[in-house]
């Protein structure tokens, strides 16, 4: 199988004094950044992917701002491909299907954020689309969220998504897990 490395929406306004701020982001970026670098190192093909928000009324990632550009742990090299959406699947309404296709990736590493949203919809469109799934769970942030007057904090949301995307749609692992059987 061909891997290819994606990392989603690793964004400005998801770290302090951003929009969105998330729980974790920063060691989650160190991560993403470790995963950037082995794929570098080995030629292997990399796919950023950036949200900028068209939903009326969108409070992060909003178009021209400093908030939408993608964080400077895990800047995209010039010959890396970068794939703009504006849904959570980062297959929706965009060209990312084909350009793995194109690329011959059929197994995707996984990384980036909202664990909850973006991470949770993408690896589920991958895998409806065949491809094989790992995500990397410390190379993943997410956020505090609320449901029915009960908070849930993010190392809780993040364990249950995790645990929920672990079979059949993934496999989850670490990045000194993953790191440590590439190479």
């Amino acid at each position: 199988m061909k891997q290819g490395l994606v990392v989603i929406d690793v964004q400005n306004d998801y770290f302090s004094g951003g929009s969105m701020e998330l729980v974790g982001i920063d060691e989650a970026a160190l991560n993403c950044n470790q995963l950037l670098n082995a794929f570098r190192q080995k030629n292997a093909p990399i796919f950023h992917i950036q949200h900028i928000a068209t939903r009326e009324g969108a409070t992060f990632f909003v178009p021209n701002t400093v908030g939408c550009e993608i964080h400077e742990s895990v800047r995209p090299l010039d010959n890396e491909i970068v794939v703009i959406k504006h849904y959570p699947s980062s297959f929706r309404e965009t060209e990312l299907n084909e350009i793995l296709k194109k690329s011959g990736v059929d197994e995707l590493i996984i990384c980036g954020a909202m664990t909850h949203m973006c991470i949770d919809t993408t690896t589920r469109a991958a895998f409806d689309l065949g491809y094989k799934c790992q995500v990397i769970s410390d190379a993943c942030a997410t956020r505090d969220l609320e449901f029915n007057g009960q908070s849930v904090k993010a190392a809780e949301v993040q364990a249950a998504f995790m645990a929920a995307l672990s079979v059949p749609f993934a496999d989850i692992s670490s990045t000194e897990k993953y790191l440590s059987i590439v190479k």
